[in-house]
């Protein structure tokens, strides 16, 4: 059942890392792409690794997908807000969305 259930959680992070590319194709500026890149991957990550947490055969084996998770989680807010400032720096600011 445990094992159902990590496949599961990794399925859905799964879906949730294609929803973060598609918004990174399709949205109109640099600020919306980051941010539903961002929030769609952060949430994607923490799906799979509680799903490969799940499946971990061993308490050691899931601290470390856990301190994997915060490391990549940290690293991928820091990359965020550095693209975000140069963006601002650079000038590209929202632009309007015409339909």
């Amino acid at each position: 059942m445990l094992e159902i259930a990590g496949m599961a959680c990794m399925a859905l992070g799964a879906l949730f890392f294609v929803a973060g590319t598609i918004g990174l194709l399709r949205f109109p500026d640099v600020f919306c792409r980051l941010h539903a890149l961002t929030k769609a991957d952060g949430m994607g990550l923490a799906l799979v690794c509680l799903g490969a947490a799940i499946g971990a055969p061993d308490g050691g084996e899931a601290l470390r997908i856990l301190l994997i998770w915060i490391f990549v989680a940290l690293a991928s807010a820091t990359g965020g807000h550095l693209v975000a400032r140069h963006a601002r720096r650079a000038g590209k600011l929202v632009r309007e969305v015409r339909p």
